[in-house]
This record gives structure tokens, C-alpha cells and sequence, in this order.
């Protein structure tokens, strides 16, 4: 039986509603200034960031980005990926995004019910279906069409529309990263008094620099940072064969290694199993070279892009939900991992 807090299903039910398009996340930020202002959290906002403290600020810090994926209006019915165009990634076929990312881009979303809003207010601004995607020979980019939208304007954010879908052991919806930022709020319901962090434009490679800038002004001499995510798997099985997904390092940095034994020690003490996704992804690249095969990326964070520019001032690790279906709006991940996390997130915030 699930011993999930029901204020924080009420809290993830309430805000997965609510749109965070890459680039067009201050609406969100709004709705997140409420519910932590609800919670007793002073909150700031800056570029790309708002920043929620207890009576204790430098006691433990946390990080979630908060945008989701969607689309933007670039023109008279044409829509583009928002992730691409908040990255001003401008020819997709003239740098890192691969034709196959865009071919499963397009794949992901058919048929996908699609609402306009406005930016800053978040007002409704119409719904429609996603009814075709392609990649313009002209222009080299990844353009959807709508049925319904018609009258958007360029520089409209369009959201996939999306509910919270509960099973008897699973979470359901477009979870990244919005599961993370309610655990953050949720934290402040349970007397939380340190520092949360919540980040814009993570999709488009930006947030880290958003939040190296507060640290930068407002930064102590030691500033452990957890970062807390979902982590892809390929299937349910494979994601289900532990709670959480801890990491040594990432493509970009290696990660603060006491902050991470703290995080395997509460693991052990509460009897959470975890593995490291570093090594996981070395593993599988040991196979895949042993095919024959080109290896893949052990994959990129927020925490190591900021580790690796911050010239030591900013380190810690991360603390990872394992999921399945990643950026689609079936992203699943276990009730017992969301748990988990919570159950880390609180003994690590204790901990100071």
C-alpha cells in the first residue's frame, strides 16, 4: 500500500495543469511563488530563476528545473520545437541535434492535444491537435502543424496538454521535471528551512548559468548543491530495479564525492537501492563496443555544466527518479521511487 503524502499528489496533480514550455516559463513560476508563499518560503524571483529560502538558507540547498517541453508559434500555423529555438538552434541539421532525435521528435508527438497560452499570465489562449510534423528542406528545422491554432501568433508558447494519471504503482504524465519541483514545494510543508532552487530553459542547455549567476553574488564558501531530476530507462522492468539514480559524475564534471557517499549512505540507512548512472551507461557502452557498435553519451547535467564553470565555487551531486518514456507526456515512474526520494530529500535536509 502507498504511504505517497496525499498533499504532495494534490500539490503534482495541481501544477502538471499548469503550462512550462521552454522560454515561456514565468506563468509557472508564478503558480510555484504561491504555493511556496502558502508554505511559509520567502521567495525571490531573478532571470531564469526564483529561489525559495526557509529561516535557515545555507543549512541545504536543491535544485530542479522546472521547464517542459513544447512548441512555440513561429509564424502563421507553423510551430516549432521550443527547446530548439530557446537554444537559438536555428539549422538543426548544421550541429548536434542528429536526424534521428528529430525523427523520434516527431514520432512522440502525433495526435498530441495542444493548448496556447500567454507567456507571463499563463491565460488560455485555445487548444488544438498536433497533425503533422516534418523537417522543412528550406529552412532545416523541425516544424509542427496544428489543427486549431490557426490564429496563434508568433512568439505564442503552445503546451502539450496533460493531467496526472495515477496507477496502483506508478505516476504517470509529462513528469520532467515538474515530479521534482513538487517534492522541493513539498519540502516546505515538512519544515524545511534551507534553499530551493527552481531553474528555466534546462531543456535548451541555459538554466546553469542562471543559477551560477545567484551563487556567484549570493554564494557562501561552501555551496553543496543536490540536484534532484528524472532519469530515462527503456522500459519498466529496468526502471524498477531500483528506487533511485545517484552519479559519480557526467559527461561535463565530476561531481563532489562526499556529497554523493552522504546520499548512498542514507540510501543504505533507509534501505533504498540505487544505482550509479555513470557507470551504468559505461557498462552498456562496454557492449556496445564489443559489437562493434559507436558508444553513447553517460549524459549531461545541470549540476556538471555549473560544476564545470564555476572554477570551484558551486559542487554536490545528484539525486535521480528512474522513469520510462522519457519527454513524452507517458513518462512514468514508481510511487516507491517518488517515496524514495522524498524519504532522501528529508534526511538530507536534516543533515544540513
Amino acid at each position: 500500500m502507498s504511504t505517497l503524502s496525499q498533499e504532495y499528489i494534490d500539490l503534482l496533480k495541481e501544477i502538471i495543469r499548469h503550462p512550462s514550455v521552454v522560454g515561456a516559463e514565468h506563468s509557472f513560476f508564478r503558480v510555484l511563488q504561491r504555493e511556496l508563499e502558502e508554505r511559509g518560503a520567502t521567495v525571490t524571483w531573478y532571470e531564469g530563476l526564483l529561489v525559495a529560502q526557509g529561516k535557515k538558507p545555507f543549512s541545504a540547498m536543491f535544485s530542479a528545473h522546472i521547464d517542459r517541453h513544447g512548441l512555440i508559434c513561429t509564424g502563421p500555423n507553423e510551430f516549432q520545437y521550443a527547446a530548439f529555438i530557446a537554444a537559438n538552434r536555428t539549422d538543426l541539421l548544421n550541429n548536434s541535434v542528429s536526424e534521428e532525435l528529430m525523427t523520434k521528435i516527431t514520432e512522440r508527438y502525433k495526435s498530441t492535444p495542444v493548448y496556447a497560452y500567454e507567456p507571463w499570465s499563463g491565460a488560455y489562449r485555445g487548444q488544438g491537435m498536433i497533425k503533422h510534423s516534418y523537417v522543412c528542406e528550406y529552412r532545416n528545422n523541425l516544424i509542427f502543424e496544428i489543427d486549431g491554432l490557426e490564429s496563434a501568433v508568433a512568439g505564442t508558447p503552445v503546451a502539450f496538454k496533460d493531467k496526472l494519471r495515477i496507477s496502483e504503482e506508478r505516476l504517470t504524465g509529462q513528469l520532467d521535471n515538474v515530479l521534482s519541483a513538487a517534492a522541493l514545494v513539498h519540502l516546505f510543508s515538512l519544515g524545511f528551512e534551507g534553499t530551493v532552487f527552481f531553474t528555466a530553459q534546462e531543456e535548451a542547455g541555459k538554466s546553469w548559468r542562471y543559477l551560477l549567476e545567484w551563487f556567484r553574488r549570493f554564494g557562501g564558501s561552501t555551496n553543496r548543491l543536490f540536484v534532484v531530476d528524472t532519469s530515462p530507462f527503456p522500459d519498466v522492468e529496468s526502471a524498477n530495479k531500483q528506487h533511485l539514480v545517484l552519479r559519480k559524475k557526467d559527461a561535463n564534471a565530476s561531481f563532489n564525492s562526499a556529497a554523493t557517499k552522504l546520499v548512498e549512505k542514507i540510501c543504505k540507512e533507509q534501505q533504498l537501492s540505487y544505482i550509479y548512472k555513470d557507470e551504468y551507461m559505461e557498462k552498456i557502452n562496454k557492449e556496445l563496443a564489443a559489437r562493434g557498435e559507436a558508444p553513447r553519451s553517460i549524459g549531461s547535467t545541470e549540476l556538471g555544466r555549473i560544476i564545470a564553470s564555476s572554477n570551484g565555487l558551486v559542487d554536490g551531486t545528484t539525486i535521480q527518479v528512474p522513469t520510462t518514456s522519457y519527454h513524452t507526456m507517458d513518462e512514468s515512474g514508481s510511487i516507491a521511487s517518488v517515496e524514495a526520494f522524498l524519504k532522501v530529500l528529508m534526511a538530507l535536509s536534516k543533515r544540513g
